[in-house]
């Protein structure tokens, strides 16, 4: 029994002993893949891929600036910075300078967005952004601010951010209901809020038969089922069209009330 116990704390020795050795030498494992990133500011890209290689590095030219210290070509930032620890096969990333700015900047505002992009890239420069803006009152599709502005110096990047005109989107109303009102004072509020006056039509009356009062339990009104007697007597010539004026009642209109329009709708309506 004794043997027993002392085979198995023995045996787990042995496991504690094997994980903390494999432990160990994963840590070394890694550790050892690890390599410090060395300077490559002032650096050709030619030069700084040589010198990153032979640590296991790559190098990745990500942007180009302007700079009046460091020479036209060189790398003039990294990252990371140097003497970081990073392991095998990690990505340096630099940007790269352009020497001192030997290009004007020009002045696109008031010309089309595809105008602009045509002068900017023209001159060797590059578009970095484009905003959009709703205006009054300014065409659409027209540059109104760019960054740098015209002529800047000490210009950073060699691109420039334009801020472009858009259409404005029309006003959405909700239509309200005009039945009941009068021609005239329901035209000036639709032309007041920026509505358009279509069609105005009259209404055609509803005929009733002679002697039908429209009320079938009214004093000598017909029985339901009654037989309608043919009547020699001409019927009476039918009433002249009415006109529409400024007093004529609305009745109906299109669109009808509660619907979602924009301004410059045109409304329609019957009259009587």
């Amino acid at each position: 029994m004794k043997s027993a116990i002392r085979f198995a704390l023995l045996a787990l020795v042995l496991v504690i002993v094997a994980m903390v050795s494999a432990l160990t030498a994963m840590r070394f494992a890694i550790h050892g893949q690890e390599v410090a990133v060395p300077a490559l500011v002032g650096l050709a890209p030619a030069e700084a891929e040589r010198k990153v290689a032979a640590l296991g590095l790559q190098v990745s030219i990500e942007r180009q600036y302007y700079s009046p210290q460091i020479p036209e070509g060189k790398i003039m930032s990294q990252l990371p910075l140097p003497g970081t620890k990073v392991r095998r096969g990690w990505q340096v990333r630099v940007a790269q300078s352009l020497g001192l700015t030997r290009v004007t900047i020009p002045d696109v505002t008031g010309e089309s967005e595809h105008a602009a992009e045509l002068n900017i890239r023209r001159r060797g420069l590059d578009v970095a952004s484009m905003a959009m803006v709703q205006t009054l009152g300014i065409p659409a599709d027209q540059v109104l601010a760019q960054s740098p502005t015209a002529n800047a110096t000490q210009v950073v990047a060699p691109k420039i951010s334009l801020l472009v005109t858009t259409a404005a989107e029309p006003q959405a109303f909700v239509m309200p209901s005009l039945v009941g009102q009068a021609l005239g004072s329901a035209s000036r509020t639709l032309q007041d809020a920026g509505f358009r006056l279509g069609n105005v039509s009259v209404a055609e009356p509803v005929s009733l038969p002679p002697g039908d009062t429209g009320n079938p339990n009214a004093p000598g009104a017909p029985p339901a089922n009654a037989i309608p007697a043919v009547s020699a007597v001409p019927s009476p010539p039918a009433a002249p069209p009415a006109q529409v004026s400024p007093a004529s009642i609305i009745v109906s209109q299109v669109p009808a009330a509660g619907q979602k329009v924009l301004a410059g709708t045109t409304v329609n309506f019957e009259v009587r």
